[in-house]
């Protein structure tokens, strides 16, 4: 019996034993289970803030980005108005130093007739003495001839005296009419300045683009600057390809065909043949249709239609900001108002300066100047021969044979010169200011140069001792032909070296 017992009390206890760790390790799976469910839980909140916290970050970014921007097109707007503000001065400044210089040649001329008529005067007290003495000696007859002599004499000087101021008063009254006609005609054209410029940034989705432009050993980009004619430059700006060439039709073909190919995303060397294709009849269509825009805002009829082509080809051309196109149509516009205001035909006037720069958009299959280039174009396209010498002679290369040839000339200064129509960065303006001053330091017996009234004029001092008066006069020559042959600048400038000599003295 106590054998039976411990028997079963060994079996209970064995199968309570095998019951509890049957359930502990079902517990055990169950918190495994529970805990890795947890843990995924975790991992997916985590992940959740992680990507809100990128978000705000990304955001936060945009946001300084923005902000960066917004401070830097301020700052850009600031210094375009600083630069205004010193060129308004700078041209206050060169309005003073003209009327001051007007007012010291005044003050000489007056100090000059002061002294003459003070000589005078003395020589005339002096013949007066003279003939004193010598009338006690004179019988009639020579005292008359001596009276009629003297009249003759001081008629004549009177005579002189008022041709001369005929003359001043006609060549003044000349220059208030040319300044009332140029004036009502510039009053009468409004034009807001052009600021645009070609683009030759393209714009990319995805660093990716850049490989697949490129291709496999650079197939594609060889291709493409092939077809084109431009050099592609792919660096590491993000998302941005630079098209660099110096013909902008060329450029701007570039871009379209390459903006094309990005949004089509098929790109190898025959469907890159093909989007260039395709965009260089587009811009034939838009240069043709630009060049007839021009035409009929002008209202100018029987133009060849190559030279219509060629005239829209300068959309795409710029002088220091300035559209050439914009540019022709605003030269004709400026040339008829001045033609109508001195009673010539207005017509003719329009037609010269619409096509005066017309051989800027020539390639280089001619050689010469853009003048001689557009004109010797226009003239086997059928054109006058005044409105071809108004083309040649706008720059003064060849001489102006006719008014209208200095109606054009006159028509391009203003339009290139009047406030805004050329702009440029004041870093750049900063430059062509240091480098005329420094091309004028280099010449042999310059002592100081100054660049004034925005660029437009040069005033060299040189040393007496070193430089004569005609060596002074070869050195304006010279840096003019430098200056001519080195630098690039809108308008002209005007050349002035001067020479003196100053001597003093102090009294104890």
């Amino acid at each position: 019996m106590d054998w039976s017992l411990a028997v079963a009390l060994v079996l209970g206890g064995t199968l309570g034993f095998i019951v509890v760790w049957g359930l502990t390790r079902q517990a055990r799976r169950v918190a495994r289970v529970q805990a890795s469910e947890l843990m995924g839980v975790a991992r997916r909140e985590a992940a959740v803030a992680a990507e809100e916290i990128k978000q705000k970050a990304e955001a936060e970014i945009q946001e300084r980005r923005a902000e960066a921007n917004r401070e830097f097109d301020r700052r850009e707007i600031e210094a375009d108005l600083k630069l205004r503000e010193m060129r308004s001065h700078e041209e206050s400044l060169a309005l003073l130093d003209f009327q001051f210089e007007q007012k010291q040649e005044k003050l000489a001329r007056e100090n000059a007739a002061v002294k003459q008529a003070r000589d005078a005067i003395r020589a005339l007290s002096k013949s007066v003495r003279q003939r004193l003495e010598g009338v006690a000696h004179m019988d009639g007859e020579e005292i008359k001839k001596a009276l009629r002599e003297e009249v003759m004499i001081e008629c004549q000087d009177e005579l002189r005296l008022l041709r001369h101021e005929t003359l001043e008063r006609s060549e003044q009254d000349l220059q208030n009419e040319a300044k009332r006609i140029l004036i009502a005609a510039m009053q009468r054209l409004s034009s807001k300045p052009n600021n645009d410029i070609t683009a030759t940034i393209v714009h990319l989705p995805s660093e990716d683009m850049k490989g697949r432009i490129i291709g496999r050993e650079g197939r594609n980009i060889k291709a493409f600057e092939a077809a084109t004619g431009v050099t592609l430059l792919i660096d590491e700006s993000p998302q941005l390809v630079l098209i660099s060439s110096f013909d902008p039709v060329r450029r701007e073909v570039a871009r379209v065909a390459l903006e094309a190919l990005v949004k089509d995303g098929r790109i190898h060397p025959a469907t890159i043949e093909e989007f260039v294709k395709r965009a260089q009849e587009e811009i034939d269509l838009t240069t043709e249709q630009a060049g007839e825009a021009a035409v009929q805002k002008l209202g100018v009829n029987g133009l060849h239609h190559e030279v219509i082509k060629l005239l829209g080809r300068l959309k795409y051309r710029f002088s220091y900001t300035q559209n050439v196109l914009d540019h022709s149509v605003e030269v004709g516009f400026l040339a008829s108002m001045l033609a109508s205001e001195l009673g010539l035909d207005p017509n003719l006037a329009k037609r010269a300066g619409l096509l005066h720069d017309i051989g800027k958009g020539i390639e280089g299959e001619y050689e010469g100047s853009h003048a001689h280039i557009g004109a010797e174009f226009i003239k086997r396209h059928g054109e006058t021969g005044i409105v071809v010498n108004a083309v040649a002679a706008h720059h003064e290369e060849v001489k102006p044979e006719t008014v209208y040839a200095g109606l054009v000339i006159l028509a391009d200064t203003v339009s290139a010169v009047r406030p805004g129509a050329r702009a440029e960065s004041m870093t750049s303006y900063l430059q062509r200011l240091e480098r005329l001053e420094k091309l004028a330091l280099t010449l042999e017996g310059v002592q100081q140069a100054f660049a004034i009234q925005a660029g437009r004029e040069i005033r060299v001092v040189v040393s007496p001792q070193q430089v004569t008066d005609d060596r002074a006069r070869e050195i304006a020559k010279e840096l003019r032909r430098r200056i001519e042959e080195e630098l690039q600048y809108p308008s002209t400038i005007k050349i002035t070296v001067i020479r003196e000599s100053r001597f003093t003295e102090t009294a104890t």
